[in-house]
């Protein structure tokens, strides 16, 4: 039995569960960006038209996983690569006063900013309950037990048992 494995699997299943409420209950459209190590929650802000880190609701705070757990993530039946990078919220970088950004020809000041991080979620977790079909597994090091979370063709979210190595 290995109790942390477990926790964190219901961690993830119960704020899956979690924000699939709040993005119904809000419009919202979330989804979840992953890294080896941990995973974050990110929303779609349709003034600036783009994903944007979840900074308002500390339940969606960027999560770590205890030492000695990893991440392996497929969506739609392909393996993707994760990176630890997707996990660094990104930080507005306002350009310097006074300095110009050029846009289409024009000499206005600036008053943009640029994000240096991308947000673009692995995971959607949409409004409308829909989900892409993926499947996270959680696993402990060097020995390969392993639980996995993932999408059911009904947009259910699951829990599976521990799957110990052979």
């Amino acid at each position: 039995r290995d109790s942390q494995l477990e926790r964190e699997r219901d961690r993830l299943t119960a704020l899956m569960s979690y924000v699939r409420e709040r993005g119904a209950m809000l419009t919202l459209e979330y989804g979840i960006r992953c890294g080896q190590h941990g995973y974050r929650f990110v929303y779609f802000d349709h003034l600036l038209n783009q994903w944007e880190p979840e900074t308002v609701d500390d339940t969606l705070r960027p999560r770590k996983l205890p030492a000695g757990l990893s991440l392996a993530l497929t969506i739609e039946g392909h393996p993707i690569v994760l990176d630890d990078k997707n996990l660094a919220v990104p930080k507005i970088q306002p350009t310097a006063p006074g300095s110009k950004v050029s846009g289409l020809g024009s000499d206005m000041p600036s008053t943009f900013t640029t994000q240096v991080a991308d947000n673009t979620p692995q995971i959607l977790l949409l409004s409308n309950g829909d989900v892409n079909s993926f499947s996270l597994m959680l696993s402990r090091d060097g020995i390969h037990r392993s639980v996995t979370v993932k999408s059911n063709a009904d947009s259910s979210i699951q829990g599976d048992a521990i799957v110990e190595p052979k």
